[in-house]
């Protein structure tokens, strides 16, 4: 059966983790809650779940009503870490299930169940958090007197070069200066703009101005201030009440890095089972065959004591006062620890996630992870991957298309742009299939140092710059602004992205910087977004719209990428009833609810809308 097939009144059945369908009592039992419409043609409710794999199957009791909604609770028993759970509807027309992925008229398989984990230890500090990542060496050159000088050393094969503030970047081997103090100069601009945590590229010893080719583990670049002005910046970030992620590379390190280069002169060195060798000393396993990044081999007991497991590991130190970092962002998630007949990336990550969590229960456990990350999103490895498939990369096919400004695009890539429905598959397809106290940690985005810039992508169009940041600031997860975005800054692929933030006011969007800030202001302070659920309400022609839903505020956020005739949006089937007033928080125009539908005031061009219902 086809949605189009389905009854009506089951897009008013409605079910998530947030804390307005699910409060946990206490690690014994939580209570859940199903909202659907008056005219649901439902007799009974039951709620299935499986204990130590058995079906079990118990009933659920109305238990409020209001203007356009009935409730249905029960108190669920938890007695595993992880409880699956579907609901299944008697109606006049037969029974349904209901899961997160959706109502079915068949069975369906357990994968679309709704999870909760019964003690998970994510971060608490996140529900309000918006990150700003930094590539140290383009923000700010706090001490010039630790500049990389020009033929200072070899960057493999090619003398490392010293430029001027601003020029194009060219290569890994150039040097603009900027550094840890030139971060800690800038927090008063931070705190203007309003975010609250900082996510660095990797500052560890490296050649390359990336620093993804590690050299050293234990100690900050000194080009970058070392590790004093690292102690130095996370004092000063405490003092404004921020927070510090640090990018650490556990998958490859650098062909300079003492372990590699010992293991090439003597096959049998301690460290040469770090690696792994098909004939020693040149021919190795690397990260894509690139030779300065060699892979490292989790099959070594003892790179695991060095790199996570043991009580002085790399992973815990940088945990530890003075530094006191706040969490990490693990480099290729999707490729650690994965090898040919060697695939230990569940083993080693649920390893790292027991000794970081060890260290600092509420550290944040991030993934960089392009494709599908929800195997590692169950509450036993990541707390999040970088949501490139969940939101930024359907956003941007919707918007624009796929590789947008790239000439060498894939043969595979789809220039049309993504339908509407689609869009909202995707999305929740990925919301979905990892539980939600998992979900609301997601790494949102709209481009990163791996990406073209959002300004670039979207052409300069200004409607659907602010489009893209108020769905960035409204969708489920943690928001992450890179730096410079917020003033226009430019880059059309993975180096040109790579850009000096420019210090001069005179030559920012600021229009499009005071989007930024009121947007952060609303992701921070409104409870809808700090903790609301997610239901989709609309997807069609050029406009999708989705509810988020606190007991203490209900938000509507609407998204037009084109010109569209959609006058009035139906909202009933997410609860709320005729004449109820709606404000639109960017504009101030007030609607009133009639027959179902919201009246959309302003223009029907492209851009966003983002209405308060008043209860």
């Amino acid at each position: 059966m086809t949605l189009e097939q389905m009854p009506a009144w089951l897009n008013a059945v409605h079910h998530d983790g947030s804390p307005h369908y699910v409060t946990l009592q206490n690690d014994q039992t939580a209570t859940l809650r199903l909202r659907m419409s008056h005219d649901a043609p439902i007799e009974r409710v039951f709620v299935r779940t499986a204990p130590d794999g058995e079906q079990h199957i118990a009933e659920m009791h109305p238990s409020s009503t209001d203007a356009v909604c009935r409730w249905w609770t029960i108190e669920l028993p938890l007695s595993m870490p992880r409880t699956a759970y579907r609901f299944r509807l008697l109606a006049n027309d037969g029974a349904w299930w209901f899961s997160a992925a959706g109502p079915a008229r068949h069975i369906p398989t357990d994968a679309g169940d709704f999870v909760l984990l019964r003690r998970f230890d994510g971060p608490s500090w996140l529900q309000d958090t918006v990150f700003y990542q930094i590539f140290p060496d383009r923000f700010a050159d706090g001490d010039p007197a630790n500049n990389v000088r020009t033929g200072e050393y070899t960057c493999y094969g090619r003398p490392v070069q010293a430029r001027t503030w601003g020029e194009p970047p060219a290569k890994g081997h150039d040097f603009f200066g900027g550094d840890l103090l030139g971060i800690e100069q800038r927090l008063d601009y931070l705190t203007d703009l309003g975010v609250s945590a900082l996510y660095l590229n990797p500052i560890f010893m490296a050649p390359s101005n990336h620093k993804y080719d590690v050299a050293d583990y234990d100690n900050v670049d000194p080009h970058f201030g070392g590790n004093a002005a690292l102690a130095s910046l996370r004092q000063a970030l405490e003092a404004c009440g921020m927070r510090l992620m640090l990018d650490i590379v556990p998958n490859h390190c650098g062909s300079t890095h003492s372990w590699f280069t010992t293991a090439q002169m003597d096959a049998n060195a301690p460290t040469a089972e770090f690696f792994t060798f098909h004939e020693h000393s040149e021919k190795y396993e690397s990260w894509f065959g690139v030779s300065s990044l060699p892979k490292l081999n989790y099959r070594s007991e003892q790179l695991r004591a060095i790199m996570y497991a043991g009580p002085d590991a790399i992973m815990r130190r940088w945990l530890r006062s003075p530094y006191r970092i706040d969490g990490w962002r693990v480099d290729v998630a999707n490729m650690l620890a994965r090898q040919g007949d060697s695939q230990l990336g569940h083993k080693i990550g649920r390893g790292i996630r027991r000794a970081v969590k060890a260290e600092t229960p509420d550290a944040y456990l991030l993934g960089e992870h392009f494709f599908d990350g929800t195997p590692q999103l169950q509450g036993d490895e990541l707390d999040a991957t970088m949501n490139y498939q969940g939101f930024q990369i359907p956003l941007l096919h919707w918007l624009v298309g796929e590789y947008p400004l790239d000439r060498n695009a894939p043969p595979w890539a789809d220039r049309t742009l993504l339908p509407t429905e689609a869009l909202a598959a995707q999305w929740r397809a990925f919301l979905t299939t990892i539980p939600w106290q998992v979900a609301i940690q997601q790494f949102n985005l709209l481009g990163s140092h791996d990406t073209p810039r959002i300004m670039s992508v979207l052409g300069a169009d200004l409607a659907k710059l602010q489009l893209a940041v108020t769905l960035l600031c409204t969708f489920p997860g943690v928001p992450s602004v890179y730096y410079g975005d917020e003033v226009g800054l430019e880059g059309v692929d993975s180096l040109d992205c790579r850009r000096c933030m420019p210090w001069d006011a005179a030559t920012w969007r600021h229009d499009l910087r005071a989007h930024y800030q009121k947007l952060i202001r609303l992701r921070r302070t409104a409870p809808a977004l700090i903790r609301g659920g997610f239901q989709l309400l609309y997807a069609a022609g050029e406009t999708i719209a989705f509810l988020r839903e606190a007991p203490e505020q209900r938000l509507l956020v609407l998204a037009r990428r084109a010109a569209s005739d959609l006058t009035t949006l139906p909202v009933q089937h997410g609860g709320i009833a005729d004449s109820t007033r709606c404000r639109e928080l960017l504009s101030g125009s007030v609607m009133r609810v009639e027959g179902g539908r919201l009246p959309l005031a302003g223009r029907a061009g492209p851009g966003a809308q983002i209405w308060e219902v008043e209860r």
